[in-house]
């Protein structure tokens, strides 16, 4: 057509013709290449509109976060069709019995560690009747795999420790440094969390520290509560650690997701943010900082409760969300994952922790300490029968150990890469 249309006297000059034919092509085909854009671009605004909530007050943090004071009635977990008319609990009924116990044992000089807090604090805090939530940008979700997986762990990601088949090791590409206890009913876990800021090597990885309070088999039912601190390029958008929170009731296929994004967790918190950077981090044979995070299922109404320190009750998980952990966890695992996708045929150097091996010890590698279960009677109790597990302990490790301060402790991580992790 364009070549005919040229030898039509139109009194146009030919080049000017071809030129406006040339551009009409252009136009029409980047009409063509917009269609599924423009589809995708709804798709990602509709979800922002559904994940972000009307706020009263916004707060800018240092870090480029914008936290939006959101009334707590207002929050994501609402739009879950059985939370239509739920009545907020605002304070558990009972908090486990032993809780307080551990801050009357005095810490070593040489092992003390400071207090923490989130980055946004600097600029402002949010009024009473309102929850902190981290806005969901459009690049955030861009970066997912789709609209659909943002928010959302990879299938397979739990660590097993009964497989550790060497052809599995990598299967799902992750890898873990854990301590575990299983063979009983838990109502709960506790762990006070060394916070470092890990160096990840590609953004599709992760490195984080956290708790798991699983139920069920490791099939396609398992319910897992997990709570710690990650760093995670693809979901954040920067190499900051953050708190974070997950849930899943079908080994991370449709259900669950981190934090709010999802309907699920009830936050009744007005000073913690999930998601949010914390701050200030660890330094090697420097300054430590730490993180104290328990989850206990109250024995009243059911429902796992988070609290972030000794001050700070976040929230819970209304028990219906669940199937095994409807009624108690049949382990508990605390350490941490990273994400291996194994760049350039070679093992990650992603790390684990501070980076380096446990024995290194005290301010060079990280650490769990004061690690406990919550019993059937509601008590906060040492863990009997400690196992640990590791895939490949040249990468990333995990030593146990007790004393009367730290209760059962153990140091964990690694660098990833090294001359016995290639």
């Amino acid at each position: 057509m364009a070549a005919t249309a040229a030898h039509v006297n139109t009194g146009m000059p030919t080049r000017a013709l071809v030129a406006v034919v040339f551009l009409l092509g252009l136009i029409s085909l980047s009409c063509a290449a917009r269609l599924p854009l423009s589809k995708q671009k709804f798709e990602v605004q509709k979800h922002l509109k559904r994940l972000n909530k009307p706020a009263v007050k916004t707060i800018k943090s240092s870090d480029g976060d914008l936290i939006d004071c959101v009334h707590i009635s207002h929050q994501p977990a609402f739009d879950h069709p059985f939370l239509k008319n739920h009545t907020i609990q605002m304070r558990p009924n009972y908090h486990p019995e032993g809780l307080y116990d551990e801050s009357k044992v005095s810490t070593k000089p040489g092992q003390r560690t400071n207090p923490i807090t989130q980055l946004w604090h600097v600029n402002g805090k949010c009024p009473e009747g309102t929850i902190p939530i981290r806005r969901t940008k459009q690049d955030d979700i861009l970066r997912a795999s789709s609209v659909k997986r943002y928010g959302r762990k990879k299938h397979r990601t739990i660590p097993l420790p009964r497989s550790a088949d060497p052809d599995l090791i990598n299967e799902s590409g992750h890898q873990h440094a854990i301590a575990y206890v299983e063979g009983d009913k838990y109502y709960g876990a506790k762990a006070t969390i060394n916070v470092w800021e890990p160096k990840i090597q590609q953004p599709n990885e992760f490195s984080l520290s956290q708790l798991w309070i699983l139920g069920g088999s490791f099939g396609e039912d398992l319910n897992s509560i997990e709570a710690g601190w990650q760093v995670s390029p693809d979901l954040y958008g920067d190499n900051n650690t953050r708190l974070f929170t997950y849930w899943t009731s079908d080994a991370y296929q449709a259900t669950g997701c981190y934090n709010l994004l999802c309907s699920g967790f009830i936050q009744i918190n007005s000073e913690i943010a999930m998601g949010a950077s914390i701050s200030p981090v660890s330094g090697y044979r420097n300054s430590q900082y730490d993180i104290s995070i328990l989850v206990w299922k109250d024995p009243k109404e059911g429902n796992w409760w988070m609290q972030f320190g000794n001050d700070y009750v976040l929230g819970y998980w209304p028990s219906f969300l669940f199937s095994y952990l409807g009624d108690s966890a049949s382990m508990i695992e605390w350490g941490g994952e990273v994400v291996n996708s194994e760049p350039d045929g070679q093992h990650t150097s992603t790390q684990m922790g501070s980076g380096h091996f446990p024995e290194e010890g005290f301010s060079k590698s990280s650490y769990f300490r004061n690690i406990q279960i919550v019993d059937s009677s509601n008590n906060l109790k040492a863990p009997k029968g400690i196992g640990t597990f590791t895939e490949q302990s040249n990468c990333y490790d995990v030593q146990t150990g007790s004393n009367g301060d730290w209760g059962h402790y153990f140091y964990y991580g690694g660098p990833g890469r090294n001359a016995n992790c290639p």
